[in-house]
C-alpha cells in the first residue's frame, strides 16, 4: 500500500490549478470488467480524449500529523480503495506541463481493468501506451514517458538473473532498465505483502488490479511521477552534501602541520582562500625543522585559484617538505622544485612564485631565496618592522629553463619576528572607489601599526587579514596565506 503523501509534495504544473469535481470513469462501483484503453499493439500510443477530474479535497488528520509532516504508518496502512482521499500537493517548479505518459507493461492488456479515460486535474489526457513484454517495454521507453504501470505476475526475462524464485524480479528488472522513470506496480488484490515488498525494492506505489478505476491510477501516476522526482531531487541534494564534506576533509587534510618539535621558535599561520566556499586554494605554505637545528620556512602561489592550482601548490609543497629533508637548500631546491612544476602542469603558462627562508640553529641569521615572490617583513624590537632585501629576486619557478636563484644571508638579531606572505595579502583594493592597490608600502604601514598596539603571532596574522579584507569592501578575490616565525631572547 501507498504510503502517506505529505502534504508539502510537489506535483505536476498541471495540478496547480484548481480542479474540477468530475464522476469517476470505469463504470459502477465496484465494476472491474473493464481495463485500460489504447492501441493493443506494442508500438501504440494513445492520448485518450474526455473530462475527468478530482476535486481537490481536504487533507485528512490521519495523513498529517500536527506539523504537517506525514505520520508513521508503514507503507501498507495507506488506502487503495477507488475513493480514497488524498491531499493534492502543492505545484513544484520543473514539473512537466505537457501531457502525462503512461507505459503499461502488461502481458494481456484486453484482461486488465477497464479505464478509459485518465486525465489530470486540468483536464488534459494522460497518453497510455501498451507493451506485452518487457522487449516492446524497452522499445517504447522513450524519454517522454514518466510513469510506468508494471504488472508484477508478467514473467521475468532469463537474463534478469535474479534466479526463478524471486517473484519480484521483473520489477528489478524494470528499476534497472528504467533508473529515472516512476514505477506503479499492480498486483493481485489483497496481495499486500508483495505490493508493500515492491515498494521497498524501489516502485514508487503499488496497485491492486481488481480495484483499479480511472480516478484511482490518474491520481497514482502523478503522485508516483512527484514522489520519483523527489527523491531524485533529495539524492542529489544528499550526494552533493556528501561530496562537499569529503572535499571539505580532504582539503583541511592537505593543510601542513609545521614540523618544529625542539624549536624554540613560535609558529602562528592564516589562510583565506579565494575560491568561494573553498577551504583550499592556490597558495602554499610549510615549516619544518630539520636534524641540524635548522628551522626552514616556506610559503608559495601558484598562478590560478581553481581546484588544479590547488593540487598543484599541495605537490610542489609535499614536494618542497621531502627535499628539504633531504638536505636540499637555496638554489639545488629551487631548480629541483622547477621540474616538478614543469612536469605537474597542466599548462605551460602556469607558473609559481616562492619564498624560501632557513633559520640558523641559534636563531640569529638566515638564508634568504625568492623566485618572483614579495619579500618577507620582519619586525624587530626597538626600530620599525620592514621588508627583507630583494635585490637579488629570482624569476618565478616554471618561467626559465635553467634559471638561478641567489641565497642571500640575512641577519634576524636576538628577538624578532618574521612573516611570510602571498600577493593576496597586499593585492586588495582601498580607498574611496577602490582604484589603488594596498601594496607593499601600504602592509608594512598596517603591520607596524598593529605591532604598536601590542599584537603579536596569529592575533596579528588575524587582525591583518581582516583589516585587509575590511579595506577591500569584501571578500578578497585572491587567495591569501600568512605565516609568522616569532622567536624571543
Amino acid at each position: 500500500m501507498p504510503a502517506p503523501i505529505p502534504r508539502q509534495r510537489a506535483v505536476p504544473a498541471a495540478e496547480s490549478g484548481q480542479a474540477q469535481t468530475g464522476p469517476a470513469i470505469g463504470g459502477p462501483s465496484g465494476d472491474s470488467s473493464g481495463g485500460l484503453t489504447g492501441d493493443s499493439s506494442a508500438a501504440a500510443s494513445t492520448a485518450v480524449p474526455g473530462a475527468v477530474s478530482e476535486a481537490m479535497e481536504a487533507p485528512r488528520p490521519q495523513d498529517t500529523a500536527d506539523d504537517g509532516k506525514a505520520d508513521d504508518r508503514p507503507a501498507d496502512a495507506a488506502p487503495h480503495a477507488a475513493h480514497a482521499q488524498v491531499p493534492a500537493p502543492a505545484p513544484a517548479y520543473g514539473t512537466p506541463t505537457g501531457h502525462l505518459t503512461l507505459l503499461m507493461i502488461e502481458d494481456d492488456p484486453g484482461g486488465s481493468p477497464v479505464v478509459p479515460e485518465l486525465l489530470d486535474p486540468t483536464g488534459k489526457p494522460i497518453r497510455v501506451r501498451t507493451a506485452r513484454n518487457l522487449t516492446e517495454a524497452e522499445r517504447l521507453l522513450t524519454d517522454d514517458v514518466h510513469c510506468i504501470l508494471l504488472d508484477l505476475a508478467l514473467p521475468a526475462p532469463a537474463r534478469a538473473g535474479d534466479g526463478t524464485d524471486d517473484e519480484l524480479a521483473v520489477l528489478k528488472h524494470v528499476l534497472r532498465l528504467a533508473p529515472h522513470h516512476a514505477v506503479l506496480a499492480l498486483t493481485a488484490s489483497g496481495d499486500t505483502e508483495r505490493g508493500a515488498e515492491a515498494v521497498r525494492v524501489g516502485a514508487q506505489d503499488y496497485l491492486f488490479r481488481d480495484e483499479l478505476d480511472g480516478r484511482l491510477l490518474s491520481r497514482a501516476i502523478r503522485y508516483a511521477v512527484e514522489r520519483k522526482r523527489s527523491d531524485r531531487a533529495e539524492r542529489k541534494l544528499t550526494e552533493s552534501k556528501l561530496r562537499a564534506q569529503e572535499n571539505a576533509r580532504l582539503e583541511r587534510g592537505l593543510l601542513p602541520t609545521p614540523l618544529l618539535e625542539g624549536s624554540p621558535l613560535r609558529f602562528a599561520a592564516r589562510y583565506r582562500p579565494g575560491r568561494s566556499r573553498a577551504l583550499l586554494g592556490g597558495d602554499f605554505y610549510d615549516t619544518v625543522r630539520t636534524p641540524d637545528g635548522t628551522v626552514h620556512a616556506m610559503i608559495g602561489d601558484v598562478c590560478g585559484h581553481g581546484p588544479d592550482e590547488a593540487a598543484l601548490g599541495v605537490e610542489l609543497r609535499i614536494a618542497w617538505r621531502a627535499l628539504t629533508l633531504a638536505g636540499l637548500c637555496g638554489d639545488q631546491l629551487l631548480g629541483t622544485l622547477q621540474q616538478v612544476l614543469e612536469h605537474e602542469r597542466s599548462d605551460d603558462e602556469i607558473f609559481a612564485t616562492l619564498c624560501t627562508v632557513d633559520i640558523a640553529p641559534d636563531g640569529r641569521r638566515a638564508g634568504l631565496c625568492l623566485a618572483g615572490h614579495p619579500s618577507p617583513l620582519l619586525a624587530c624590537p626597538g626600530r620599525p618592522a620592514e621588508l627583507l632585501p630583494y635585490d637579488n629576486n629570482g624569476p618565478a619557478l616554471g618561467l626559465l629553463p635553467g634559471a638561478r636563484w641567489p641565497r642571500m644571508q640575512v641577519e634576524l638579531g636576538a628577538e624578532w619576528s618574521l612573516m611570510l606572505y602571498t600577493d593576496g595579502l597586499i593585492e586588495g583594493r582601498i580607498g574611496e572607489g577602490r582604484r589603488e592597490r594596498l601594496g607593499q608600502d601600504g602592509m608594512v604601514a598596517m603591520v607596524r601599526r598593529q605591532l604598536a598596539e601590542g599584537l603579536r603571532g596569529e592575533e596579528l596574522l588575524r587582525a591583518a587579514v581582516n583589516e585587509v579584507r575590511d579595506l577591500n569592501g569584501g571578500e578578497l578575490t585572491d587567495d591569501v596565506a600568512v605565516l609568522m616565525l616569532d622567536r624571543a631572547p
